[in-house]
């Protein structure tokens, strides 16, 4: 007979984890979160971003964690690395709580993906 865990347990149990391993103390919100998905899927490892460099890492990951619900589609990788999505469904119009609960489940379910929380 398993548990079934909430969306905040398991948001709980993810934002531990990744703040033990990418954090200095501080805990990591939602926004620092989205940037290490952008950094992990540009592949390029850690180094140091141009501001503009980390806008374009946050709608990287927004993209690839928005994509398994068919508002995104991975396009190409240009010349220097970094993957293009399009849009196949606009967002639809979400309160921002709702927002939330969106980005939160879909980063979970990304972390779910590559086995993290195992």
């Amino acid at each position: 007979m398993s548990k079934t865990v909430s969306l905040k347990e398991k948001w709980n149990l993810l934002v531990q984890k990744l703040t033990n391993q990418f954090a200095d103390g501080d805990e990591l919100n939602i926004d620092g979160i989205i940037y290490l998905v952008g950094v992990q899927e540009l592949g390029q490892g850690h180094r140091s971003f141009k501001k503009d460099e980390k806008m374009n890492l946050m709608h990287i990951a927004i993209c690839k964690l928005l994509e398994p619900y068919g508002y995104y589609e991975f396009d190409f990788f240009d010349d220097d690395g970094w993957p293009h999505y399009k849009t196949i469904t606009e967002l639809p119009s979400l309160k921002p709580g709702e927002q939330t609960v969106l980005m939160k489940e879909a980063i979970i379910n990304y972390f779910d993906s590559i086995n993290y929380l195992d």
